[in-house]
């Protein structure tokens, strides 16, 4: 019978189990740096190419609703720290308060999203046959939009899925989950969340404040 009911059979101590687990997730992280660092390479080579038509595309972004977005996302971050620290603490309610919190301010950022790209499609900035703004060299202009609806929806779909693992977790403290085998998860939970977090702050002055600050 195992002593720690925490602890997977393969490892030898809690220890070890952390560290495989978290060691994991920073190799995943990796990953998912090289493949956002792609897309900003490419924006990068386009807005060099072309800085005045992206400063003006950017202009017909809705900056008000990225700046909403922006602050939910630095809420959702201290939130989901609180979360992580009741899950250390072995405080299985408010884990599943703080995480909850966590996912209904990503849930948020997503309507608010959805709205966006609502608006944006309604006023011909969808990237397809239809493009179109006044006074702007289209092709170009359309890159610009291509490149938007690509960066913030591959964004959204992460955190589509930061949403469903922490109402994953917040179910799993709130229905008797041992807490102890609670804290890794959650920590490890939380990396990814403030990578997101972190991939928005980087999106949000590129995509909304290039025509802007120029």
């Amino acid at each position: 019978m195992q002593a720690n009911p925490a602890l997977a059979h393969q490892f030898e101590d809690a220890a070890q189990q952390r560290d495989a687990a978290t060691l994991g997730m920073w190799i995943f992280l990796a990953t998912e740096v090289l493949f956002f660092g792609a897309m900003f390479l490419g924006y990068t080579v386009y807005r060099i190419g072309s800085p005045h038509v992206f400063q003006a595309a950017s202009n017909h972004t809705l900056v008000l609703a990225g700046t909403v977005n922006t602050a939910l996302l630095l809420i959702s971050s201290f939130t989901m720290v609180l979360g992580v620290r009741a899950a250390k603490g072995l405080r299985p309610r408010a884990t599943a308060g703080f995480l909850a919190l966590t996912a209904l301010l990503g849930v948020v950022f997503l309507t608010i999203k959805g709205f966006e790209y609502r608006h944006e499609v309604y006023e011909g900035l969808w990237p397809g046959h239809h493009f179109h703004i006044d006074g702007m060299d289209s092709p170009v202009a359309r890159m610009f939009f291509y490149l938007y609806f690509l960066m913030t929806g591959v964004h959204a779909f992460h955190v589509v899925i930061g949403v469903g693992m922490l109402s994953l977790f917040t179910l799993r403290a709130l229905f008797g989950f041992q807490p102890a085998k609670l804290v890794t998860s959650v920590e490890l939970l939380g990396l990814y969340w403030h990578f997101v977090d972190l991939v928005w702050i980087f999106l949000f002055p590129l995509i909304y404040l290039a025509g802007r600050a120029a």
